[in-house]
């Protein structure tokens, strides 16, 4: 069994993607997921990390995502479980959810 936390980052800005108009913010969909994951799973390994793309990061990781983001036109929102990309643009919670299982996080009433 598995009991490390995992963490999910969300790399967004305020302005939404031009690639993705008609979807919602990276904002939005940060809260939307914390939302849809807590129906779902329990919460207590989980933590989650928004990382506004148009602010300079004092971690060095983060900053050099945010550079790729720039360099490679990617679609955002980005999302993270742990260090495995799991989502660019509009996310699907399909995905979110197999790599949180993935992780081994328990389901709302699973047994213990």
């Amino acid at each position: 069994m598995n009991n490390k936390e995992v963490l999910i980052t969300v790399y967004g800005a305020e302005q939404i993607c031009a690639s993705c108009v008609g979807a919602p913010g990276s904002r939005d969909t940060y809260e939307w997921l914390q939302a849809a994951i807590a129906r779902k799973y329990e919460v207590d390994r989980i933590n989650y990390k928004y990382i506004d793309i148009n602010i300079p990061q004092s971690e060095e990781k983060h900053q050099a995502f945010v550079e790729r983001i720039f360099e490679e036109d990617l679609f955002y929102p980005i999302i993270f479980v742990n260090d495995e990309l799991v989502a660019e643009g509009i996310p699907r919670l399909k995905t979110i959810y197999n790599a949180l299982d993935q992780q081994d996080v328990k389901l709302i009433g699973e047994l213990k």
